[in-house]
């Protein structure tokens, strides 16, 4: 198969003036969303922009330590950023969303770069940063929804909750349906996204590979494994994340330290 077309920065360009349309779009409704949106499209261009030198040098160095400590770097983002889009205060739970978040991604990228890619060294840059950029993207998505969900519900619920802990519960009785709430909110969209995948939409990695000059077959075969891959992160993640981080914010009492929750 051919090799990708390259696109010229001019095209580039040109093709950002198509954010006229849904900018017309967000200010005729006020919205509000405008400069927000703005500086978000900004944003990306020069993050990616600053992202692919980085990469090319990354990729030619090939250096174990390099690699973990750029992914350090995005695990340093996506525990900001879990925190802040959850409205949650991130001194409370740091420690639970690194530990959690590193344990999920060793265990998968062992086993599904190890096993099922077969690649000799697990660190290789190719492989490595790419798939575990995935999985952080899709955790800290998850993360997000799941910890606003169950912190907030509990919150928002307080009296029934503490009413199950005055009746005997056990702190893990009284949050089971609290969990269960935040798990359905957050992976129902994953769920949702599965079912459809190749009749609806050609995922991101498929459509990268192919455009990239692999065999369908091989793309296929990558978007099956990444998908397994980042739904079960996305649930080892969550729930850790849930699970440890009850460590921090309950207080002796099980009931919830409102502190934790910004507002």
């Amino acid at each position: 198969m051919g090799s990708t077309v390259d696109i010229s920065w001019t095209a580039l360009l040109i093709s950002e003036l198509f954010l006229a349309i849904p900018l017309f779009v967000l200010g005729y409704y006020r919205t509000h969303l405008v400069k927000a949106t703005v500086i978000s499209v900004l944003r990306m261009t020069v993050q990616l922009f600053l992202v692919g030198i980085y990469l090319g040098y990354i990729f030619k160095l090939n250096n174990p330590l390099v690699n973990v400590a750029w992914v350090m770097v995005m695990l340093g983002v996506t525990c900001q950023t879990i925190a802040r889009r959850g409205e949650l205060k991130l001194k409370y739970f740091l420690i639970p969303f690194v530990v959690s978040i590193v344990f999920t991604l060793a265990v998968v990228d062992i086993f599904f770069l190890g096993f099922t890619v077969r690649i000799g060294y697990l660190l290789d840059a190719r492989y490595f940063i790419p798939i575990t950029g995935m999985m952080l993207g899709n955790i800290m998505q998850s993360n997000v929804i799941a910890a606003n969900s169950f912190y907030h519900n509990i919150y928002k619920n307080k009296v029934a909750f503490r009413f199950a802990l005055a009746s005997g519960a056990t702190r893990h009785e009284a949050v089971f349906p609290f969990v269960g709430e935040a798990l359905k909110k957050a992976f129902n969209p994953t769920i949702a996204q599965m079912a459809t995948i190749g009749l609806v939409s050609l995922p991101g990695m498929m459509t990268g590979q192919i455009l990239g000059g692999n065999d369908p077959s091989v793309a296929i075969k990558y978007q099956i494994m990444m998908m397994v891959a980042i739904f079960t992160a996305n649930v080892i993640s969550v729930i850790l994340c849930i699970r440890l981080s009850g460590r921090f914010i309950f207080d002796a009492y099980g009931n919830l330290r409102e502190e934790v929750i910004r507002n």
